[in-house]
């Protein structure tokens, strides 16, 4: 069965990787589009720019900025689209979440993840 990986966009490109989707709603910084590998930018399914700017990457807003996201995520009409989109490629291959924060454990990739998992995708 394939899975839903987290990786920073930054990192390099593995054939693991699969279907590999930026869900970032601002390019990474620093990396032209040419120079990225991605298959497809879900800017509509990031954190709205209001509670990204709020939480600021800081660890201690982390919980109250994950909480906003998910409650954004449930009111985001392409969420359903998107979930769809994904579960579609997880019947052919691993899909990898590409954001461009340097926090690995506490960004909005993690809480996506956690929110399709939610959805039942992987067995």
């Amino acid at each position: 069965m394939y899975k839903i990986k987290l990786k920073r966009a930054y990192d390099d490109v593995e054939k693991e990787d699969g279907y590999r989707v930026l869900v970032d709603r601002l390019w990474p910084r620093g990396i032209k589009k040419e120079d990225l590998h991605y298959d497809d930018w879900e800017k509509e399914i990031a954190p709205s720019s209001e509670i990204r700017k709020e939480f600021g990457h800081e660890k201690e807003k982390y919980n109250d900025f994950r909480k906003k996201y998910l409650h954004e995520l449930a009111e985001n009409e392409k969420a359903d689209d998107f979930v769809e989109k994904v579960k579609e490629q997880l019947q052919k291959q691993n899909v990898t979440l590409l954001y461009g924060a340097k926090d690995r454990e506490n960004n909005q990739a993690v809480v996506l993840k956690e929110w399709l998992g939610r959805h039942k995708l992987e067995e």
